[in-house]
């Protein structure tokens, strides 16, 4: 789960970014890109000065050279030491436009960074900025996930497109229920800042570790392994950034509108598809995919992009997404047919109910996670379905770390579901499962309510002629301290 991230480094941080809001950059996209594009740079040098280490070591020549001899000076290590002044204009004239012709012509991230643009206005803020991000341990890559996590938990506020970031912990539940393993390739086609993807490496190299002894899997881990799409070039360059600070050094993430034509040729390319894909998008009909919409006649993006994951897996290949909880009970043609689509055509695993303020505060909204196969054949015998009443954290704008937390019993049940003991639970339960027959009976609902049981707790009640002498009692009572106050008044 990464470790959290210290006091200090969150102290840190703050003190950079109020430097940023004092020294006029407001935007907090901005703010992030600038400081990002620095620890990236920090990043690059000690990425070299490790692969120095192994040099001298073995007295072989470094193999893929970062910096060349004569661009000593565009190393963290050197220009932090330089005066502002001298520091603000090797950075500006020489840094960035290293940076935008880094890693050839082909590479994703040059794609990216040929709009990299230095905004910090002056050189006093560079230094102070370059100085507190100095302080920062970056040897460790869970650091490096935590600390970014904190700099993307501060765009408070919804982005556009209906785009808010997908809560670390949920993120990391779904991808402990797909067990991502070295052979899958992992596509999340609304990446926005690579969350899924970051998770997906993590939890690969966790449980796999021999992808990164094995030439080959290291290989396909740090370039084929992980894709991502966005139509937002500055998510797509946090993103990009994201994942090279975890390791994946030519990140498969590109600018692509995935329900426009451009998403046709990604059908049945992945095996895994991990996404929360913009729920309220302004959809520009006209240039979605004709393809697209014999599947599901809609403007719905979130219709849309269930049909679109769909034709994107392979054979056999998994999901788990997140959608709005409107997907499951709405009634229109679009709904019912991709529901129907889910349920007989595919195999739907589960529906994991999540509470409503698990987005907030970016947006109040009632969303579930869908699990489900593709088969192109059927499959689905009983859904599973999961209630969740608490994720670990308080269910309002200030989202605090609280006790109550189903989301590790969310796996643990998950990974039961096949057996009689999950099978049997009641569905007064928070889990239980529902078989197929009954779900094609409602019109393929997949609401978990339609389903649940209410338990009605038996009431035990007075008898009414023992209220009574109570009432009684106590009338008596207020008359007898009634006639003693006229008394004292007479």
């Amino acid at each position: 789960m990464g470790c959290m991230l210290q006091n200090d480094v969150r102290n840190t941080i703050d003190r950079v970014w109020d430097a940023f809001w004092s020294g006029g950059i407001s935007n907090p996209l901005e703010v992030i890109e600038q400081i990002t594009y620095l620890l990236f740079m920090r990043r690059l040098d000690m990425n070299q000065q490790r692969a120095e280490k192994k040099a001298n070591r073995t007295h072989q020549p470094i193999e893929h050279p970062i910096f060349a001899e004569d661009q000593r000076h565009l190393r963290w290590s050197v220009f932090s030491e330089q005066s502002p002044e001298a520091m603000y204009r090797t950075v500006s004239e020489e840094v960035f436009p290293f940076l935008r012709s880094m890693g050839g012509e082909e590479s994703s991230y040059a794609e990216q960074m040929k709009d990299a643009r230095f905004t910090i206005p002056t050189p006093m803020l560079l230094a102070k900025t370059v100085d507190m991000l100095s302080e920062i341990d970056l040897s460790n890559t869970d650091m490096n996930g935590d600390l970014y996590e904190y700099l993307l938990s501060k765009i408070a506020s919804s982005g556009v497109n209906g785009q808010f970031r997908t809560p670390r912990h949920i993120i990391e539940l779904m991808v402990a229920m797909m067990e991502p393993g070295p052979q899958d390739t992992i596509c999340d086609p609304a990446c926005g800042t690579a969350g899924f993807l970051v998770a997906a490496s993590e939890h690969v190299r966790e449980h796999h570790p021999e992808i990164l002894r094995d030439p080959a899997l290291r290989a396909r881990y740090a370039s084929g392994m992980f894709h991502g799409y966005d139509f937002d070039h500055t998510m797509l360059r946090i993103g990009s950034m994201n994942l090279m600070l975890h390791g994946i050094d030519d990140p498969n993430v590109h600018y692509k509108d995935s329900l426009s034509e451009a998403g046709d040729s990604d059908a049945g390319k992945y095996s895994l598809i991990l996404a929360n894909p913009p729920f309220s998008g302004s959809l520009d009909y006209e240039a979605t995919s004709a393809a697209l919409l014999r599947v599901v006649k809609t403007k719905k993006t979130e219709l849309l992009f269930l049909a679109h994951f769909l034709r994107m897996l392979e054979p056999g290949g998994r999901a788990a997404v997140i959608v709005p909880e409107g997907v499951l009970f709405g009634s229109t043609t679009a709904h019912k047919k991709l529901r129907r689509m889910l349920v007989e055509e595919q195999k739907l695993a589960a529906v994991i109910k999540l509470p409503s303020g698990v987005f907030k505060p970016y947006a109040g909204v009632s969303t579930a996670i869908l699990a489900f196969t593709k088969t192109d054949a059927g499959g689905t015998d009983d859904v599973w379905f999961y209630d969740v009443h608490a994720d670990g954290y308080s269910l309002d704008d200030k989202r605090s770390p609280i006790e109550a937390n189903d989301l590790p019993d969310v796996l643990a049940r998950w990974e039961h579901r096949g057996d009689e003991s999950e099978r049997s639970r009641a569905r007064t339960e928070q889990s239980f499962t529902v078989p197929k027959a009954e779900i094609a009976a409602q019109d393929y609902d997949l609401s978990l309510n339609r389903y649940k049981e209410i338990e009605y707790e038996e009431e035990a009640h007075r008898e009414p002629g023992e209220i009574l002498d109570e009432i009684d009692s106590l009338d008596s009572g207020i008359a007898a301290d009634i006639a003693a106050l006229r008394e004292l008044l007479a």
